[in-house]
């Protein structure tokens, strides 16, 4: 057969043919595919299993009670003596109001733009908001700037032995108390009859 040639190849030889050598063992079958439905569905599962956890940890962490209350009360005593021994003027915090009545912030700077300013913010039994500012600077620059705008409705109120001005405005309504040293102004969103008790129960810091 001299003239005949055969060309060989590297490609796999179909079972049948593989089968007649009787050197080759079956082919297992492939596993079956996995069904991309299936797959799927199996995320989607553990997605939610993850979210059902995750809302667990949730509910159960601490200050997540939705009752809760949102004021945070703080000390001002310490500061308030302190103030009291560089302010240039006569201090004022109130004393006697009852434990409804919650202090919220308070601060002193000796220059500001409204001069040396002491300021004492609390929540009144409502949760709204009474504020004292007291400052050195000029009256036409305090009033407007502590009252948030406010107006004079041009009446007097006595206080403690001390002659308010009611002011009208929003979001604050305000007292207002003209001092020779400072300029006293008690303002919020808090009604007039608790803005007025604020007012009242202010006295002179003693220093220690």
């Amino acid at each position: 057969m001299g003239g005949v040639s055969s060309d060989v190849t590297e490609k796999s030889q179909p079972a049948e043919q593989a089968g007649e050598t009787g050197d080759t063992q079956p082919t297992a079958p492939p596993p079956p595919k996995r069904s991309k439905l299936k797959s799927v569905r199996d995320m989607v599962l553990s997605m939610a299993v993850i979210t059902a956890v995750s809302f667990g940890l949730y509910l159960l962490a601490p200050g997540r009670d939705a009752g809760a209350d949102p004021v945070k009360e703080i000390g001002y005593q310490t500061e308030a003596d302190l103030a009291a021994r560089a302010a240039p003027y006569e201090l004022l915090v109130p004393e006697g109001l009852s434990e409804e009545w919650r202090a919220t912030s308070v601060r002193y700077r000796a220059t500001d733009p409204l001069g040396a300013t002491w300021k004492l913010g609390f929540t009144d039994p409502d949760n709204e908001f009474a504020g004292l500012v007291q400052a050195d600077g000029d009256p036409a620059t305090v009033i407007p700037g502590a009252t948030q705008g406010a107006e004079d409705t041009g009446e007097s109120i006595t206080l403690g032995g001390r002659e308010w001005t009611w002011y009208e405005g929003t979001p604050y309504n305000a007292l207002v108390l003209a001092g020779d040293e400072a300029t006293a102004v008690v303002a919020g969103t808090a009604p007039r009859e608790r803005l007025t008790e604020f007012a009242e129960a202010l006295r002179p810091v003693t220093a220690p």
